[in-house]
Order: structure tokens, then C-alpha cells, then sequence
């Protein structure tokens, strides 16, 4: 987990961002997970596909949940917008303010044994 700023308030949310032109998408979960928690992952599959509008009027947020092993650590350096990067436990989590629900329905789904494989992804660059 990473602990970020989101309107004045410190809260929790895991790695994520976006994809680079012509980045794939396990690409992009390698690097972003590396610029904002430090940590090299390796993909092993997808957990889910997300959406979550905040409030009424506000952008639909878009999200693609991987199941990674944690590779080693790699830098201590993170994102300037990031505090730090911990490892928690989902009582921990849950006790803590989260940047959204979407945090949570990851891990209970990862609990109930929901994934689908890696090859379900194409990444066609030209």
C-alpha cells in the first residue's frame, strides 16, 4: 500500500497510474508499482476490471487490479506526491481512510480466489 495526499487528507491507495504510449499493460504495472512504492513486482494475473465515478458529475475512474509477487525493493526514492510504502494487513487497511472503496473490493476479491490469466491481455503496439 501507499500512503498519498488526496484533497489535504492522507489516505491509502495501491500503486497505480497509467499506461505510457505504447507501454503494455504489465509494463505499466511494473513501473508504476517501482515509481510509487519502490518495489519491482512481477505480474502473475488480472484480479478484476473497475470502475468507480466518486461523486455524481465526476470522472468514472478506470481500473485493471493485477495479482503480483513482490519481487525485492529496489529504491527507497518515490513519487513526490507519495508519502511511503508499507505493507498492511486488510484489518489495518480497513481501519485506515482509503482514496477509494475499489481498495477493499480488490483484496475481497483476491480472498475469494477471483482471477483471470495474463494472456487474456493483447498488446498490439504498431
Amino acid at each position: 500500500m501507499i500512503k498519498e495526499y488526496q484533497d489535504g487528507k492522507i489516505v491509502l491507495n495501491q500503486p497505480a497510474g497509467h499506461v505510457e504510449n505504447g507501454e503494455t499493460l504489465q509494463q505499466a504495472v511494473i513501473r508504476e508499482a517501482l515509481e510509487e512504492s519502490g518495489w519491482q513486482v512481477l505480474p502473475k494475473a488480472i484480479l478484476g476490471l473497475y470502475a468507480f465515478t466518486p461523486f455524481d458529475g465526476a470522472d468514472t475512474y478506470h481500473r485493471v487490479c493485477f495479482i503480483c509477487d513482490p519481487v525485492e525493493q529496489k529504491s527507497l526514492a518515490l513519487d513526490p506526491d507519495i508519502i511511503e510504502s508499507l505493507w498492511l494487513t486488510k484489518d489495518e487497511i480497513s481501519a485506515l481512510p482509503q482514496r477509494s472503496p475499489l481498495i477493499l473490493q480488490c483484496i475481497q476479491d483476491f480472498e475469494k480466489g477471483q482471477y483471470a490469466p495474463l494472456e487474456l491481455i493483447e498488446n498490439t503496439h504498431i
